[in-house]
């Protein structure tokens, strides 16, 4: 298990291609450590890169209107 931060975009697409592989890993086995550590970068990196900001107020107003008809 070789986790290093994740510096470019080829880094975070590798870490997301490694992770799809082991996913499903079981807790508590090396798999499952590295799984767990590159959920730690990928959410640190896509925190930094793709950040999702809050809704204006109107935005959220108009979205739970929807969500009731």
């Amino acid at each position: 298990m070789a986790i290093k931060p994740i510096q470019t975009e080829a880094d975070h697409a590798a870490a997301l291609s490694r992770l799809d592989v082991i996913f499903d890993a079981a807790p508590g086995t090396a798999e499952g450590d590295e799984a767990q550590a590159l959920v730690a970068v990928i959410e640190a990196y896509e925190k930094e890169h793709y950040p999702i900001n809050p809704p204006s107020p109107l935005e959220a107003i108009r979205f739970r209107r929807e969500q009731q008809g």
